[in-house]
């Protein structure tokens, strides 16, 4: 059997452990096979020439070539955090995820890089994990994503997704296993330390840390938001909907989210005309319609300033050829 390819996706702000983790197993699963086992290729990729993970760690990253295994690490992304202030730089990124995927190739994300293959479309009408922490978060983003959050890794038609951070190491060896056999997985387990019989992440939950029920109201006005994006913003109609005050729902909005209505809005807006303008051949202008805005040249305004491209320059480069 040849060398497996993996290629872990360097971008800015990944995790560097998760960058490392597998294939440093994988380094050491080579090491047990020996000489006569198939062993692996692996390459840090990159559709940019350079990158700084978490905490400035600058990385040595080769262009993005065609690879057998696709890993896609996490970020730092906590309940509360601006999850689209963390996507929308990582355009490039998400366009080689789709076109690795595209191609036939397994793609693999580890922890909260399941945001980046949802971004992708992976994951529409897939199973899927991430770190229980954010699974409430993914499903609630993510609609046609059935979300696990018991599993500590999913597999479904060429898409894998696992917990948070050590779970890397539960695939790494399910990997191993496939390529180089039960044995050497088992030995590798030993050697690193890594317990190779968990399957659950539920026994890591903590009810502490996760958002707490108060925050149901902005997920009512989230959904709310989101299943009316071209229409009106109109802040007294939404208040009366949900019988406060608009001051009230200002606050409450606030307190659980850390922006306005208005902000996630318009953030929700942005996220379906870069869907619209990535899979469909609609204008600009009828985009600009179906995602609330009469004036063509306010929302290319609004997504220049979230996406830092114009619409037509976004398409140009991002548009998903089937």
């Amino acid at each position: 059997m040849s060398a497996l390819r993996v290629g872990v996706l360097a971008y800015p702000g990944c995790f560097a452990s998760e960058v490392f983790g597998v294939p440093d197993l994988l380094t050491m699963a080579t090491h047990v096979a020996g000489p006569d086992g198939s062993g692996y290729e692996v390459s840090i990729v990159s559709p940019r020439r350079r990158v700084a993970a978490s905490g400035g760690a600058a990385l040595a990253v080769t262009p993005l070539r065609e690879v057998d295994v696709l890993v896609v690490p996490g970020f730092e992304l906590l309940p509360g955090l601006d999850v689209d202030a963390k996507l929308a730089p990582l355009a490039p990124e998400i366009a080689a995820i789709r076109s690795h995927a595209a191609a036939g190739n397994v793609v693999v994300s580890i922890c909260v890089g399941a945001f980046l293959l949802a971004e992708a479309g992976l994951l529409n009408r897939r199973r899927a994990t991430t770190a229980w922490l954010l699974a409430d978060e993914l499903a609630r983003r993510y609609p046609d994503a059935d979300v696990r959050p018991e599993h500590l890794v999913v597999t479904d038609t060429g898409v894998t997704t696992t917990a948070a951070f050590s779970a890397m190491y539960d695939f790494a060896l399910e990997l191993i296993r496939q390529h180089s056999g039960a044995g050497v997985a088992r030995t590798t387990a030993r050697v690193a330390l890594i317990d190779d019989a968990r399957s659950s992440q539920t026994p890591y939950v903590d009810g502490r840390l996760l958002p707490q029920p108060g925050n149901e109201f902005s997920h009512k006005v989230m959904r709310r938001l989101d299943q009316n994006l071209a229409a009106r913003y109109d802040l007294a109609a939404l208040s009366d909907m949900f019988k406060v005050s608009a001051r009230t729902l200002l606050r409450r909005f606030a307190d659980e989210t850390g922006q306005s209505p208005l902000a996630y809005l318009q953030s929700s807006r942005v996220r379906r005309a870069r869907h619209l303008l990535e899979t469909t051949n609609r204008t600009v202008a009828g985009i600009s319609a179906a995602v609330g805005y009469r004036d063509p040249s306010t929302f290319a305004a609004l997504f220049a300033k979230h996406t830092g491209r114009r619409p037509r320059d976004y398409r140009a480069a991002f548009r998903r050829v089937d």
